[in-house]
């Protein structure tokens, strides 16, 4: 079985001194394509050189909520500059964040709109942050839908009211190692999601699975991620993986 890590931050320096054996372990799993989110202006060099290095890390091109500040502006320039460089995969990862900081929810928001906007200039599908923030990120993109806009909300843990939202304006969950947490409360969304709006992801370097939780997540990790969306789904390793695999596919089409 092949499998696609529709989200993994593996330019990120937690993987500096053993990159190449951490792919290698994900490839023998069958782990044969992972997209990058990028995150800000410093982290485009070494997404690049990943890119560069091995073909199977795809890079994607926006500015995480986390890292908007005063003069993000700079930092869109940049982004800009990239997408009108060369093709990404999306425009990502961007979105709201109100866990952390709630003091730049404005330009935030001004961010992804702006984003956003590119996203449906280049024809690109966006990859949505909205951590503490489902409402207020779902509020910002609604106007801005124009019937071609596509993506996915990365690291879905939210209701099933908010899921059945988020496929009713043709999105994608994006399911990650939150699924084997008990309490995440996936198992009670998943069985009413049919597996065509779903895409896996680890968010390495962040939020690995149960058994490794609290350790540095892997791409490596995905077909743990997908027995337990398998189990909670009622169906077969291989289903999932054909379908998630052509999820992905039909979403970051270049």
């Amino acid at each position: 079985m092949n499998w696609v890590d529709s989200h993994a931050h593996v330019y990120a320096s937690e993987f500096d001194a053993d990159r190449h054996d951490c792919f290698q372990k994900a490839l023998d799993k069958g782990v044969e394509t992972i997209y990058m989110p990028n995150v800000d202006s410093a982290s485009i060099d070494a997404m690049m050189e990943v890119e560069l290095r091995y073909p199977f890390c795809i890079a994607t091109m926006g500015l995480h909520p986390c890292y908007v500040k005063k003069g993000f502006e700079q930092e869109l320039y940049q982004v800009e500059s990239w997408l009108a460089r060369r093709p990404f995969a999306a425009i990502g990862e961007i979105g709201i964040d109100l866990y952390w900081d709630t003091s730049f929810y404005s330009h935030q928001v001004e961010a992804f709109r702006i984003q956003v906007e590119w996203a449906k200039k280049y024809n690109r599908p966006i990859i949505i942050h909205c951590r503490n923030s489902f409402r207020e990120t779902m509020d910002a993109l609604k106007p801005l839908l124009d019937g071609t806009l596509k993506g996915i909300f990365h690291c879905f843990g939210g209701t099933l009211e908010e899921a059945q939202e988020v496929l009713e304006i043709g999105f994608t969950l994006g399911i990650g190692g939150v699924a084997t947490f008990k309490k995440a409360g996936l198992d009670q969304v998943l069985p009413h999601i049919g597996l065509e709006h779903i895409v896996l992801e680890t968010d390495s370097p962040y939020l690995a699975p149960v058994p490794y939780r609290g350790k540095r997540n892997e791409p490596v990790y995905i077909p743990l991620i997908a027995a337990q969306v398998a189990q909670i789904k009622s169906c077969s390793l291989e289903e999932l993986s054909i379908q998630t695999s052509e999820n992905c596919r039909r979403l970051f089409t270049l």
